[in-house]
């Protein structure tokens, strides 16, 4: 196990290079000159090209791409990502807490969705094709359907504005995880349940479950079993499913005022704020190769012939 892990580990750390080197070259092609910006964003009423120039020099944007990147790679191993352009503080001061506050988020709401897709998946595959199965799937299919914003605005304007139950914006009480984590379950929920529940099935019809019926063993000893056997397509969902809310909150946060990566993410963008959009892709790019490594290690924990595919 320990041959496997090493291996998983030596093939993310090449591809986290790639990633990192992508993600350089692609701020880098925009076609707004960064210190063009650094200068608007510090108010200089008259932008020359000598300035320009001596900006540009003094920032060390005149040295050769390969160098830039290896000095920047070499600072974010330090969790150094430069300065906001706009601000002109440490990009980590500002992308930090917002990470924080993005987690916090992501992992309330990753714990309901998993919870609520191994219940229902597990509730639909033993009631296959009853009134509840195709109810709850309907339901799902319905809610997945509709568009986060929309569905967070009649929230808003039900539960916040008519009832008076949450607030409306903010992460200042446990109160304000109400409304944006239901708004994330319902449309993430909607669509893993069904991949336990297809895995479930699958199970179900395996030999292995006839031959545990015929020596008699108890309903729940098996449900068990076939749940185990079907964990391993729900790691591998669930091991993405952090990183992909990671970068899918920007709606959710957009509307409810939540102080995390969405919302300084867009504002960035609005102000060509490259530092701070340079790191936000770099750190996601990193979670997912992260968090899909660690899905695959817990997979052959679970399957020890996976241990021998590599």
């Amino acid at each position: 196990m320990g041959s496997y892990i090493v291996k998983r580990i030596l093939i993310a750390l090449p591809l986290l290079v790639v990633i990192s080197f992508i993600t350089f070259v692609l701020n880098h092609l925009s076609p707004t000159d960064p210190v063009e910006v650094i200068l608007r964003a510090q108010d200089v009423p008259v932008v020359t090209e000598e300035l320009i120039a001596e900006t540009r020099i003094s920032l060390g944007m005149d040295k050769p791409l390969l160098i830039r990147y290896m000095d920047w790679l070499t600072s974010c191993l330090q969790l150094d990502f430069g300065r906001s352009y706009v601000t002109g503080k440490p990009v980590w001061s500002l992308l930090g807490p917002a990470l924080l506050n993005t987690f916090k988020l992501t992992l309330v709401s990753s714990a309901f969705i998993i919870i609520v897709s191994i219940g229902l998946g597990i509730v639909c595959a033993w009631r296959e094709g009853n009134v509840l199965d195709l109810s709850v799937r309907g339901v799902s299919f319905i809610l997945a359907s509709m568009p986060p914003y929309w569905l967070a605005a009649l929230m808003v304007w039900y539960f916040s504005v008519k009832l008076d139950w949450f607030p409306t914006s903010g992460m200042d009480s446990y109160s304000s995880y109400v409304l944006p984590v239901t708004i994330i379950v319902v449309g993430y929920a909607g669509i893993y349940f069904r991949v336990i529940r297809n895995s479930m099935l699958s199970n179900l019809h395996e030999d292995y479950v006839l031959y545990a019926r015929a020596c008699g063993l108890p309903e729940r000893s098996i449900t068990l079993h076939i749940l185990r056997n079907s964990m391993q397509v729900a790691v591998s969902v669930f091991g993405l499913a952090i990183p992909i809310l990671l970068g899918s909150t920007v709606v959710v946060e957009n509307i409810f005022a939540w102080p995390g990566l969405g919302t300084l993410t867009v504002k960035s963008i609005l102000s060509r704020d490259f530092p701070i959009i340079q790191a936000y892709v770099l750190v996601l790019a990193v979670a997912f190769v992260l968090f899909n490594t660690m899905s695959d290690i817990i997979n052959a924990i679970l399957n020890p012939k996976l241990r021998k595919e590599l």
